[in-house]
């Protein structure tokens, strides 16, 4: 065979088995089906004359050829995500998609109604929000627009510090009315995140002030955290313009400098002249900042 008989859907399936592990993984990429993918890697293979992938027991592992494949895919990859920024990039009409992408209790909590507001003052842009704690890749194209909590945006990205993002720690007025108001807060029920939130201060800052606090619950979500907060099943490391909002809990520190991070809003270079990233960035960039006194834990305005 040559090498016009491979398809870029051939090469987009093996990006996905290599990227996933596993078929199941890569049809969840791919929106298709596990048999869906089962058939494209054999037809593949035997169109191909070599095999791409190691069935074991854990999952799918590159062969060499396989490897060959993968690297020639995100060649490929790269250059048609790079034409499509650069194509986006020369829109300058108020229309079409934007994909935003920020963490789940800001975009629930904070961002939904500032983005119902754009959407009624921009009616033939469509939004796409994705909740997510991971940083999407905006390299990639898995959004336009991100807000990130983070202290280290990457230097691919373009944008603007919105201000500090203030954290501390909270406990319902159920939970505490329960508690001697001296009590040491290592003695107190921790509510943390798990791993999924690595990113986040909150385990390095538990283990160097309260090496002895008992958590008894983890979530990958803020939110989760939240909830149990509310209904009083211990204390949590939350934002201040989630805890403060809420009448139910009380703050037990101020904010704490080393539980702070940054709010950053970001695209990509290449979209920095799209008239509907520009329109959004500045829309968001003067919402958030008409809030900055209750994200960086000061009161709500």
């Amino acid at each position: 065979m040559n090498a016009s008989d491979l398809a870029w859907d051939d090469f987009r399936t093996v990006l996905a088995v290599c990227r996933e592990g596993t078929l199941s993984g890569a049809a969840r990429l791919l929106g298709v089906n596990h048999s869906t993918v089962f058939r494209r890697v054999n037809a593949l293979e035997e169109k191909l004359g070599v095999r791409l992938f190691e069935r074991l027991p854990e999952g799918y592992a590159m062969t060499a050829a396989g490897e060959s494949v993968r690297e020639a895919g995100e060649r490929i990859e790269n250059e048609v995500l790079g034409l499509s920024r650069k194509l986006i990039g020369r829109d300058l009409g108020l229309h079409g998609t934007l994909r935003v992408t920020a963490p789940d209790a800001f975009a629930i909590k904070f961002l939904t109604p500032h983005l119902v507001q754009f959407s009624h003052q921009y009616p033939d842009i469509r939004l796409e929000l994705s909740m997510a704690n991971n940083y999407l890749d905006l390299t990639r194209r898995e959004a336009d627009v991100a807000i990130r909590a983070t202290t280290t945006p990457p230097e691919s990205a373009i944008g603007r510090r919105l201000c500090t993002l203030a954290t501390t720690v909270y406990g319902a007025s159920s939970y505490l009315e329960k508690k001697q108001p001296e009590q040491a807060m290592e003695r107190h029920a921790w509510l943390m995140p798990d791993d999924e939130l690595a990113q986040l201060p909150y385990a390095k800052w538990l283990r160097n002030h309260f090496p002895t606090a008992r958590v008894v619950y983890r979530s990958n979500s803020l939110l989760g955290l939240f909830e149990a907060a509310k209904r009083g099943m211990g204390i949590a490391p939350l934002p201040c313009f989630l805890g403060d909002q809420e009448t139910g809990l009380q703050r037990l520190l101020d904010p704490h400098e080393e539980l702070a991070s940054e709010l950053w809003l970001l695209s990509h270079p290449d979209l920095r002249r799209t008239a509907r990233v520009r329109a959004l960035m500045d829309f968001l960039a003067e919402a958030i900042g008409s809030k900055r006194k209750l994200i960086e834990g000061g009161t709500a305005e």
